[in-house]
């Protein structure tokens, strides 16, 4: 997975798309922002949690995580966390254990071709409908956060065709298996196992090519998830 995703409806749709009670959500940013078509890492995207006292919660979260001890160590800020690591390696452990969380998203970009003249794609459910990322984050709600504050989105390999396009790609699950996820008290191996287990295959997705508009972090507008002519 590159690091693209696109967050374009209001909050109150991933809410109920997962099967949430919109008017029940708690988060320490209640107002609504635009569609972002083109989110880039160090922003601060939608993430849905329940570690904080078991509480249905949605916050603006950053994207990226790097302990101090990485950073002392020039270690780069970390954005996915890859399935085949993340539960028992040393960087990542303590976030699946106690940090599991959902970054919604509408779809998410990659990228083929040389440096120079690369062709992104968009990824997005045949349905169209939003889609539910396992992460991890180290964030703690209504407190200044610390400098590794932050999230990353847990990966596995690409199969079916959509290694054509990427050999990574985000770990999806449906709502209800999302919901389990969420669960603090499910156990780790546990948690390690759905998100293996129960992710969503390559047939469950279009991917298309799109503007080259993409590239640039700046551009944000709806016409950059539109197909383009190969």
């Amino acid at each position: 997975m590159c690091g693209r995703i696109t967050q374009h409806r209001p909050k109150k749709i991933y809410e109920e798309e997962l099967g949430w009670d919109a008017d029940a959500v708690e988060s320490s940013e209640n107002s609504e922002r635009p569609p972002s078509y083109n989110t880039p890492p160090g922003t601060s995207p939608w993430m849905m949690y329940r570690f904080h006292e078991g509480k249905n919660m949605i916050d603006a979260v950053r994207w990226g995580y790097r302990p101090s001890w990485a950073s002392e160590k020039g270690i780069p800020t970390a954005i996915n966390a890859r399935i085949e690591k993340a539960a028992t390696g040393r960087y990542f452990r303590h976030m699946w254990k106690s940090g599991r969380a959902i970054v919604p998203a509408d779809g998410w970009y990659e990228w083929t071709g040389e440096a120079g003249h690369k062709q992104p794609w968009y990824i997005r459910l045949k349905t169209d409908r939003p889609m539910f990322m396992t992460a991890i984050a180290n964030f703690k709600p209504h407190q200044e956060q610390s400098e590794g504050s932050g999230f990353v989105i847990v990966t596995a390999a690409s199969d079916a065709g959509m290694v054509d396009v990427h050999d990574r790609r985000p770990v999806v699950l449906a709502p209800e298996d999302a919901q389990l996820w969420l669960d603090p008290d499910l156990p780790q191996e546990q948690a390690e196992h759905l998100a293996r287990a129960m992710a969503l295959p390559a047939e469950a997705f279009d991917w298309y090519q799109v503007s080259k508009e993409v590239n640039r972090t700046g551009n944000n507008d709806r016409h950059l998830i539109e197909p383009v002519s190969d």
